[in-house]
């Protein structure tokens, strides 16, 4: 394990530090970085965002921040605010043709609630689904920390039978990833691929950096070989013209297959694959939940870290 992994494990404990969480949110410097990685607290700036990335051609799926809510009248909020973002989208002509499309952690929906989360996440992820039914676009079911996988994945084809285009994401630092790959590369399916961003045992994950780089590609051959539509989820360079080859050997058209990278990261390149003709979607982030997602990004990639720290020192 190198110096990266080691920095990455230190990051995915401090994003489980309720001490250091109170201190980063209070801290005067970051509200001014977060911007950068986060479209704001309220639905009509994420709409505003997305509008602005549009005009550069990228497509957009938006995540409202939140997760592990264990209170029912809270995830059915979480829910009217994705219903609510899917009417403002479409108000403005940024959803039809799945060009902004919505990402949602069914923990934030009610997974988490003891006894019928997975009943309740299920209904509100429903309501999210016909939303998006309505004004013409996609939902994508973010992946969590592997106690969920299975559980994530159960809702998955549930909503599927009405819902065919629901999009999956999966992660590939956790072993078992590569048969869930195979199952589900199959005609009509969306998958996000990425590394995974919890903390997870070694038991179900590769610790190792280049060990989960491995299997991103192992992955990443699995679905470009099926007839699903793979979205490619990730800021290496290496990975993207992977993408790019095995797309190709595949003999995939630009359509039938997607990048997608973080809002605030990499955006010059993110501008030259759309302009190179591939779909590049963004993910944007809104809400005042931040903390957590932005150290699990940190640690996803030590380049992160450098976007992060550049930032740090162009505000403080």
């Amino acid at each position: 394990m190198d110096a990266s992994d080691l920095l990455r494990g230190a990051l995915l404990q401090i994003s489980e530090s309720d001490t250091v969480r109170s201190a980063v949110v209070a801290a005067p410097v970051s509200r001014a970085v977060v911007n950068r990685y986060v479209a704001g607290e309220e639905v009509d700036e994420a709409v505003a965002t997305t509008a602005r990335l549009r005009t550069t051609n990228r497509l957009v799926t938006i995540d409202h921040l939140g997760e592990d809510v264990t209170d029912r009248a809270q995830a059915e909020r979480t829910r009217d605010t994705y219903v609510t973002l899917l009417d403002a989208l479409a108000e403005d002509d940024l959803a039809r043709f799945g060009a902004a499309e919505v990402s949602v952690k069914l923990s934030a929906v009610g997974q988490s609630i003891p006894g019928d989360g997975d009943a309740v996440a299920l209904e509100n992820a429903r309501a999210v689904c016909e939303a998006a039914e309505r004004v013409g676009t996609t939902v994508t079911l973010d992946m969590e920390d592997h106690t969920t996988t299975d559980r994530t994945l159960e809702t998955l084809r549930a909503l599927r039978q009405d819902f065919p285009w629901v999009g999956a994401v999966l992660q590939t630092y956790l072993h078992r990833t590569e048969s869930d790959c195979r199952d589900l590369a199959h005609e009509g399916s969306r998958v996000r691929l990425c590394k995974g961003a919890y903390k997870e045992p070694e038991s179900v994950a590769f610790q190792d950096g280049e060990d989960v780089d491995l299997s991103y590609v192992r992955c990443l051959k699995v679905l470009m070989a099926g007839e699903g539509y793979p979205m490619v989820a990730t800021h290496d360079p290496r990975l993207v013209e992977i993408a790019r080859a095995l797309a190709g050997h595949h003999g995939r058209s630009p359509d039938s297959y997607e990048f997608q990278m973080l809002l605030g990261v990499r955006d010059l390149e993110q501008k030259r694959i759309a302009d190179r003709g591939h779909q590049m979607r963004v993910y944007v982030p809104f809400g005042d939940d931040w903390y957590g997602y932005l150290v699990r990004r940190l640690a996803e990639r030590p380049a992160n870290i450098r976007f992060f720290l550049r930032s740090l020192a162009s505000n403080g």
